[in-house]
């Protein structure tokens, strides 16, 4: 990993070198040299940037200096090599954050895996160094899933790797991708994390609680609809919408940062669902209506919501101006987004409609749901239309 402002970094290495077999680069020699400067710097007894991983500079008047306060904490030898334990413990997600969990197996897991990585490391001089935050994400997620982890053949069907211009290296996974084995993993309802960032300057996002229940709920909706196969190429898109920090910042990650990308436009009517071409537009939309039914908090609402579908769409395509009137009214019930617009527009097709009934049923059904859920619900309609459609 990182070694920060330590001995092990500082001078600094150049992996790009190293890979290349540019000389000079260092020798093993140079190496243990290395190494010996920094156990003497534990000897100093307190944690500072030249020791241990993400502390300040013990000199004020450093950029790297932070946190500075003159009380004097029980400090021990051992809490500087626990902060490199803790920092190597992290998991490092796209957008440049890391997490770190304090259960126990989590923590096993993760230890687990760095023999593999440091095999790994050995074996192939092309592969880059200082990733095992990256690795760490993308263990997890390889190890918590069911389907492709085989205790005895620990790699198998395991490939993180992407090629660059220096050689390889290891990808950095989604937050999604992680939680999700997570949460497949375990029970739990809530998990306490820390998110952070450390790098030339350290970011402190907080604790965080994940909602392992509400993570794992559109999963398992879409799976028990679709089918777990299907359930299984779609993990993809979820929480595709708003980057990891900006859904740090609800304080809490749960349903609202699995939503998939490109949803909000369809709900607020500025996008129209088109008909289903292909089986990628089709999972995109089932992503959408799963997260509706996760966020309305009821599986009914689908089966409610395609029995109104058909009956739109039946209206459509009946009597001598289907392709004109009808449809053109159908098309003003879907683009509504509230309670007014919507029943207003239903009021327009209840005379001449042969399921007057199921139309009466619809208008009543939306005007009683809390104000809130009117457009997820409405959202929810649209895609059922197109799907049928």
């Amino acid at each position: 990993m990182t070694a920060g402002n330590t001995p092990l970094e500082n001078p600094k290495i150049s992996w790009a070198d190293m890979i290349a077999g540019k000389k000079p680069y260092e020798s093993k020699e140079q190496r243990n040299i290395r190494f010996n400067n920094l156990m003497s710097k534990f000897e100093i007894g307190f944690p500072t940037t030249e020791n241990s991983l993400g502390f300040g500079s013990t000199d004020i008047n450093s950029t790297t200096s932070g946190q500075t306060t003159n009380l004097v904490y029980p400090f021990k030898e051992d809490d500087i090599y626990y902060s490199w334990y803790g920092v190597s413990l992290g998991i490092g997600v796209q957008g440049g954050l890391s997490i770190l969990f304090s259960e126990p197996q989590i923590l096993m897991d993760l230890f687990e895996g760095w023999k593999l990585y440091r095999m790994l490391l050995s074996e192939n001089d092309a592969l880059k160094g200082n990733q095992v935050n990256t690795w760490n994400g993308q263990w997890l997620a390889h190890v918590y899933d069911e389907d492709s982890f085989y205790p005895e053949k620990p790699l198998a069907d395991f490939n993180p790797f992407v090629t660059t211009k220096n050689g390889m290296s290891i990808s950095t996974l989604s937050w999604t991708k992680v939680l999700i084995g997570i949460s497949k993993r375990f029970d739990n309802p809530k998990l306490m994390g820390y998110v952070y960032n450390l790098g030339q300057t350290n970011t402190t996002v907080g604790f965080i609680p994940f909602s392992l229940d509400h993570i794992r709920k559109p999963i398992q909706l879409y799976s028990k609809l679709f089918g777990a196969d299907e359930g299984k190429k779609a993990e993809d898109l979820w929480g595709t919408e708003t980057g990891f920090r900006v859904c740090c910042q609800n304080g809490i990650i749960g349903i609202d940062a699995m939503q998939p990308k490109g949803l909000r436009s369809y709900m607020n009517g500025s996008k129209k669902p088109k008909k289903v071409t292909d089986e990628e537009q089709k999972k995109l939309f089932n992503t959408y209506i799963i997260w509706i039914i996760a966020m309305l908090n009821n599986q009914d609402l689908w089966s409610k919501s395609m029995g109104f579908a058909h009956v739109l769409l039946d209206y459509s395509k009946s009597g001598k101006n289907s392709k004109t009137v009808n449809s053109q009214r159908v098309n003003t019930i879907l683009a509504a987004t509230n309670k007014k617009s919507f029943i207003s527009a239903l009021t327009e097709i209840v005379g001449d409609c042969t399921e007057r009934n199921k139309i009466v049923e619809l208008a009543e059904f939306v005007n009683t749901m809390p104000t809130d859920n009117v457009p997820y619900f409405l959202t929810l309609l649209k895609f059922c239309y197109a799907s049928i459609n």
